[in-house]
């Protein structure tokens, strides 16, 4: 719906007003059989009647009790009057604003850094999800070159297939432009018709707190490419590390909890507590990032009883150098050096 011309909102806030009251929650629950794809940037969250999962309602649009607004981007249902307390509007949090390319965004708002980039703000940070797929594709006997092109008139890259007359698929096939290094080929992992590959996992998305990880295998029965994802911790926000650094040293590079914690994502808790390794800092101007990790199955317990279990990052040992991303840089994880892998 237009909110701009009167006529229009009004019409709006009357269809939007009708549908609401069909939509109050009621003593049962009926949820489709598979929870909605939420476009990029935008959470899933469990409704206000605590029934089903939905995509959240974001900046500017129309909210209700139970369609709830975004609460991972500090946004609110402003009911304005108190005699409304039917529809709203989603609003921010009062939060910094962000500078990004000259322009100034409040606390909430969603914008396009560029066609391959849908960023927000939230209170003073800039955080970005890539439109563009971020799969990877490796070789196989008929594709034995694969490489992404620019397609004229589309801002994506796409992947093409080179002519396996003018390369050795065993020489240059396996060394196929991709995003990621890949483990082997070993030959102890060839199968029938399979040759299995895995790439190394990628940096963390998020230099403190809860981020994503993740790479690409053809490691299962149908041999088939699958992206696989763990959550990842390279230290916790505002840790003050600093101040652990030993008098006449320039860093502290592996610091391990003295206390147990328990990890949260989205309101659930793991189950377990645990005494994880986080990457330092370091004075002279040098950043540590994982080298060494392991993964892990955890179990997470949501407020509503579900449980879901997901794999996480447990750094064994970390490496600091100048290879350093600039200020502010929301890209900054395409900088880091890549880790070594699993030692699991």
């Amino acid at each position: 719906c237009n909110l701009i011309q009167k006529n229009v909102t009004f019409i709006c806030y009357m269809f939007f007003t009708h549908k609401a009251a069909g939509q109050e929650c009621s003593g049962q629950c009926s949820c489709p059989s598979t929870p909605p794809q939420c476009p990029p940037g935008v959470s899933l969250v469990l409704d206000g009647c605590g029934c089903c999962r939905v995509c959240a309602k974001q900046m500017g649009e129309l909210c209700t009790e139970k369609d709830l607004c975004d609460p991972h981007k500090g946004l609110y249902c402003d009911f304005g009057a108190p005699i409304n307390k039917r529809i709203g509007v989603c609003t921010a949090q009062d939060g910094a604003t962000c500078v990004f390319g000259g322009m100034v965004y409040k606390s909430g708002e969603t914008f396009q850094s560029s066609c391959k980039y849908q960023c927000t703000c939230l209170d003073g940070a800039v955080g970005c999800v890539p439109l563009c797929s971020m799969d990877v594709r490796l070789p196989s006997p008929d594709c034995p070159m694969p490489r992404r092109v620019k397609v004229p008139g589309k801002c994506c890259e796409e992947w093409e297939c080179d002519s396996p007359y003018r390369h050795s698929f065993m020489g240059s096939a396996l060394a196929a432009y991709r995003e990621e290094d890949t483990f082997g080929p070993d030959p102890s992992m060839m199968r029938e018709n399979c040759l299995v590959q895995t790439t190394e996992w990628s940096a963390c998305s998020k230099t403190c707190g809860l981020g994503i990880s993740t790479r690409v295998t053809n490691d299962n029965r149908e041999c088939r490419l699958e992206k696989q994802t763990r959550l990842c911790m390279v230290r916790p926000c505002e840790s003050q590390l600093e101040q652990s650094i030993r008098k006449g040293k320039k860093c502290i590079r592996t610091p391990r909890l003295s206390k147990p914690m328990k990890f949260e994502i989205s309101g659930c808790t793991t189950t377990k507590s645990y005494r994880p390794k986080f990457c330092g800092v370091c004075l002279d101007g040098r950043c540590c990032t994982p080298h060494r990790t392991t993964t892990l199955p955890m179990e997470f317990k949501c407020p509503d009883g579900q449980v879901m279990k997901k794999h996480m990052m447990f750094i064994k040992s970390c490496a600091c150098h100048y290879n350093c991303p600039g200020e502010n840089d929301i890209f900054e994880s395409m900088y880091y050096k890549k880790m070594m892998g699993d030692m699991a």
